[in-house]
């Protein structure tokens, strides 16, 4: 009895995940058409430098969701994970959200993060770009293929990735402060160079640099001109979404897929500010380019301004001008089913109830009394 029980819990939990998985390719797939229009619209009208980076981004978001990410060193630790191409400018030419493993791009590349670079720099092959990443998608077998397409790459790499000489590794190596230590082959160059610990650097941009140990007059080591390359580069990325998040129409919510559309949404805001910064002309702010843009939105929608009501009680010769109107002589005196209020009576503050009324005007006036002559024949009761 114990054990079918445990058998319906575990049916109705697979059940139950299966129908989240549903649930959430669906929503995917009705953000999946916008998202590709912003991917093909964004290369399109657009030009990128020569220098280029390629980098993951975190958007903040802590509801559910299978591919929900954990980076505990991040100040974003739980969101979803983006892969961004940018330029030197903080232009998202291209982007990719991280949906899980897929293995269809794993079989056909060497590593996951192999496909992606491919993927994302599909559009900007034959040029002559100069890519720059960090260590998370560098590896020899990535920059031969991309130097084939006329791509060239800088970034740092793991000493323990495939093909990276061995006598580079940590344990091989004894470096002190300021010493360089490279191999070569063919046009690219594998570099060590140690600061306050050993970094790795693969490149096929810059040419190899001298071997020994260099220190500046401070006793400071100094940098490669490799290292400072990466460093005045590798920041595209970082900046783009620093520029997005300034004036970020983003709000909380518990639906991945809105916290996805309003990145989307701050992104398109961010690069078409900088298309028309590019254009030359007259340079304004992006906080006066969205308010300029928010003014434009709303003229093209055709909205006009409600006129304004006017406060407080109208003037009595515009309000009662059709019941000083008795050329026709329609105006009758009828009874009311109820009791009313004169309407004379109250304008002299008088408190008296009446069954008669005029028909055509539905007010109450008395009718043995000069208010039914004055309501239709003075302005001015």
């Amino acid at each position: 009895m114990a054990r079918s029980r445990f058998y319906h819990i575990l049916w109705f939990l697979h059940f139950m995940d299966n129908n989240r998985t549903v649930d959430i390719h669906d929503r995917l797939w009705k953000i999946r058409g916008l998202f590709e229009i912003l991917r093909t619209n964004f290369a399109k009208f657009y030009n990128p430098s020569e220098h280029l980076v390629v980098d993951k981004v975190t958007v903040k978001f802590k509801g559910r969701v299978i591919f929900k990410q954990y980076i505990p060193k991040k100040s974003k630790h739980f969101g979803i994970k983006l892969y961004k191409l940018c330029d030197s400018n903080g232009y998202t030419y291209d982007m990719d959200v991280y949906l899980g493993k897929d293995r269809q791009r794993v079989t056909q590349h060497p590593t996951a993060t192999h496909a992606t670079v491919t993927n994302l720099t599909r559009r900007v092959e034959g040029v002559g770009h100069k890519l720059y990443m960090d260590n998370f998608f560098s590896s020899p077998d990535l920059y031969d293929d991309l130097i084939q397409k006329k791509i060239y790459c800088c970034g740092t790499v793991r000493l323990n990735r495939w093909r990276v000489p061995k006598d580079l590794k940590h344990k091989t190596l004894r470096l002190k402060r300021g010493d360089i230590q490279l191999r070569t082959r063919g046009e690219l160059t594998a570099v060590v160079w140690r600061d306050k610990r050993d970094m790795g650097m693969l490149t096929n941009i810059h040419d190899p640099p001298s071997k020994g140990n260099f220190w500046d007059e401070h006793g400071n080591a100094i940098k490669p001109a490799i290292v400072a390359d990466y460093n005045r580069h590798m920041g595209y990325v970082d900046k783009a979404d620093r520029m997005a998040n300034n004036y970020t129409a983003s709000h909380r919510t518990w639906k991945w897929t809105k916290k996805l559309f309003f990145h989307l949404l701050d992104m398109t805001i961010l690069n078409s500010y900088i298309l028309l910064s590019t254009c030359g002309g007259k340079k304004i702010s992006q906080r006066d380019f969205r308010l300029t843009l928010v003014r434009e939105i709303l003229a093209r929608t055709g909205h006009e301004p409600r006129p304004s009501r006017a406060v407080g009680r109208p003037a009595l010769a515009s309000a009662n001008i059709s019941r000083l109107d008795t050329r026709h002589n329609k105006h009758w005196s009828g009874r009311n089913p109820t009791k009313r209020w004169c309407r004379v009576c109250s304008e002299w503050a008088v408190t008296r109830t009446v069954r008669s009324k005029c028909v055509k005007c539905d007010v109450a006036l008395c009718v043995n009394r000069a208010c039914f002559t004055d309501y239709h024949t003075k302005n001015i009761l």
